[in-house]
């Protein structure tokens, strides 16, 4: 049986170098629950390592591995995974093109954090840069990790697939596009029409605890898994996407 459930597919932890240090794992865990979504994406800035202690906190909402990756053209990407594994396999290509930053203290912290609220380490790589993964490579390597790809907050002015490079190709197999929370379909219609081609979703985008779930996007499927996303995004057996 099919049924409606909320998913914030762009929430930040305090491992993201522009998040706030509150957005430890357990309480963006917490605050999900409270405004009632049913799966979230945990997808910090080209690494995955507060993923784990995501799913570990609560078993009530449904965690996607994921990553907002930064391409060489400096758009950014979301990469969504079924597995912890696959997302790791990212992580060690990303960390191969992002510099160390010799252990000093930059202009942020990146904070690594158990499922208690327990400082583990700081990441000591430049996660804000970009990588050296062309818009067109990353989609391929994603894709051949098992993951689904997402243009991140097309509307915005930047880091964005458009304002990068102009214009959203056809040989750029993204299996959605995303709406920042300030944008909403009406407004995405005019705006973006020409790319209805594609599935779109609305995130958060959260660095802010009372960022999380102030944009959602609905999913008809049978089970709130990465499997069934993939179904709806791709319309099959009755799945859908509302936004």
């Amino acid at each position: 049986m099919l049924r409606t459930y909320r998913a914030d597919l762009h929430i930040h932890t305090c491992l993201s170098p522009c998040a706030e240090l509150d957005m430890t794992p357990a309480r963006v865990v917490s605050r999900a629950i409270e405004e009632g979504l049913d799966i979230i994406a945990v997808t910090d800035h080209n690494t995955a390592e507060n993923i784990q202690s995501a799913v570990k906190v609560n078993g009530e909402i449904t965690v996607i591995p994921g990553m907002e990756l930064t391409t060489a053209e400096e758009a950014h990407i979301l990469a969504l995974f079924p597995d912890m594994e696959s997302v790791m396999r990212l992580q060690e290509i990303t960390y191969n093109d992002l510099p160390l930053t010799g252990n000093k203290r930059i202009l942020y912290e990146q904070v690594v954090v158990n499922e208690k609220d327990e400082v583990l380490r700081f990441n000591d790589r430049v996660l804000m840069d970009a990588t050296g993964l062309g818009v067109k490579e990353a989609i391929s390597i994603i894709h051949n990790l098992g993951g689904i790809t997402v243009a991140c907050h097309i509307d915005r002015e930047a880091f964005s697939i458009l304002t990068q490079l102009g214009f959203i190709h056809d040989s750029l197999e993204f299996d959605a596009l995303e709406m920042s929370f300030r944008t909403d379909r009406e407004r995405a219609l005019k705006m973006f029409g020409i790319y209805e081609r594609y599935p779109w979703i609305t995130s958060s985008d959260a660095h802010h605890v009372s960022d999380i779930g102030r944009a959602a996007t609905e999913f008809i499927m049978k089970e709130p898994s990465f499997e069934e996303l993939v179904l709806a995004l791709s319309g099959k057996e009755g799945r859908e996407v509302r936004f």
